[in-house]
């Protein structure tokens, strides 16, 4: 009964914000409470699960999550992602373009939202398309997709990536040692595929391009000015490069055996990213002033109270769920001995993952409450937290489809039908996840 009654409260999740459209935080407790009453839990008991679980998650990834918004918030301010887009535009050829886009989106852009990633690139994407041939634009569409979105899964600081990390007690040294790799390599690996595919006749361009609807602008706080001075672009990133490399440092001294109690507290995340925070902040004062810092840090402020409260509530549902005495009747399914099982382990993780993402439409959303489903089982898995969580990772990108207001804005902001969405975002989502699962296993034979 107690997988009946959890497969019901994700169903009642799903239907809430699909069919009603209600908002995911007020979905994921709704279906916190009726699982955690259902199964027996107790009035008092789901609450204490609701509340600790939030408690816990923060605890993980809250800062993180805050700080990592922030950061983003003042360089785009300081239009230091115009710049690197810019730069990618001018530094390589018509050939390379899409593979350097795809890498930088991947790599450099997961401290940004995902909406405001592809305001700043779509331009660029429409512009060179033609420069590459008659599908460069669903070409260089493929790029940006799979870029904004394998970072969005892999790569540390992306929302996606440090949640699931929280959730799963991962550490954030960890993920980033493996995320890293996988992130770039599988938008890239994907950017291939899709230039094969685009090679025989799957692209209409008569059907499948809307170039009037690309006249779409979506607002985004970019504050600086002709007067503004603002800084070099590889000072304007260092708030994002230098705490990706105390935590690798970090990492790697733990992993090889020469940490210290200093190495420790320089390579932990939450000091990294505040020490990245400090930088932005200190290059947004001297570029923009106070005036245009305080707007620049609200504005990221905003954005940071709804992420903070669907990932704790992520959190919350993974309390409730280990309450229920879920982890015991699971154990038969994840319990992996060697070989076989445990490629069963990943694809089961990754299938969860996928499944949740096409019926919500939301990868962070469907990323957070399937580490929340297993996150409590993690301890009867014979396979590493790692490859679970990179399993999670690359089941919530697959195909990325009409039930995401993304897949509505990538359209106008393109100029593609609503066919030609699907030929791209959606196709690319789909392909980056097939693609990505593989190279989960591989990391399984050592991690």
């Amino acid at each position: 009964m107690v997988i009946l009654h959890t497969v019901i409260a994700i169903i009642v999740i799903v239907v809430l914000i699909i069919w009603l459209k209600v908002d995911p935080v007020i979905s994921l407790i709704i279906g916190s409470l009726y699982l955690g009453l259902a199964t027996g839990v107790g009035f008092t008991a789901t609450i204490e699960a609701i509340a600790g679980g939030f408690g816990e998650i923060m605890a993980e990834v809250g800062l993180l999550i805050g700080f990592g918004v922030l950061i983003g918030a003042l360089l785009h301010a300081m239009g230091a992602f115009q710049k690197m887009v810019t730069l990618l535009v001018n530094g390589v050829g018509a050939r390379r373009l899409p593979y350097a886009l795809t890498a930088a989106m991947s790599t450099i852009f997961p401290s940004i939202y995902v909406d405001v990633q592809v305001v700043l690139a779509a331009p660029v994407a429409r512009s060179t398309g033609p420069y590459i041939g008659p599908t460069g634009l669903p070409l260089m569409a493929g790029a940006l997709g799979t870029g904004i979105f394998a970072g969005y899964v892999f790569v540390v600081p992306g929302l996606a990536a440090v949640s699931i990390a929280g959730l799963m007690g991962i550490p954030l040294g960890t993920w980033l040692l493996y995320g890293f790799v996988l992130g770039p390599l599988t938008a890239i690996a994907t950017t291939l595929v899709f230039r094969q595919l685009l090679r025989g006749r799957y692209w209409k361009q008569a059907g499948d391009e809307r170039v009037d609807a690309a006249m779409v602008e979506l607002e985004t706080t970019e504050l600086v000015t002709e007067g503004s001075r603002t800084p070099p672009l590889f000072v304007s990133l260092l708030p994002i490069l230098v705490p990706l490399l105390l935590i690798a440092f970090g990492a790697f001294a733990e992993l090889f055996g020469f940490s210290n109690d200093v190495i420790a507290f320089l390579g932990n995340a939450n000091l990294a990213l505040f020490v990245g925070l400090l930088g932005a902040y200190l290059l947004c004062r001297r570029a923009l002033g106070a005036d245009g810092t305080g707007v620049a840090m609200g504005e990221g402020f905003h954005t940071t109270g709804e992420i903070l409260l669907i990932t704790g509530i992520g959190g919350s549902l993974g309390a409730v769920i280990g309450e229920t005495g879920l982890d015991t009747i699971m154990a038969g399914l994840f319990t992996a001995e060697a070989g076989a099982p445990a490629i069963l382990s990943i694809l089961l993780a990754w299938g969860i993952a996928a499944a949740l993402h096409l019926a919500i439409g939301s990868v962070s959303v469907a990323a957070i409450t399937a580490a929340g489903i297993i996150g409590p089982v993690l301890g009867s898995i014979d396979v590493s937290p790692i490859v679970i969580g990179l399993a999670i990772a690359s089941g919530s990108m697959f195909a990325l489809q009409v039930n995401s207001n993304f897949f509505w804005m990538f359209k106008a902001l393109l100029g593609l039908s609503t066919q030609g969405t699907f030929k791209t975002l959606t196709m690319v989502t789909s392909i980056a996840s097939v693609v990505s699962l593989p190279m989960v296993m591989a990391v399984a034979l050592f991690a």
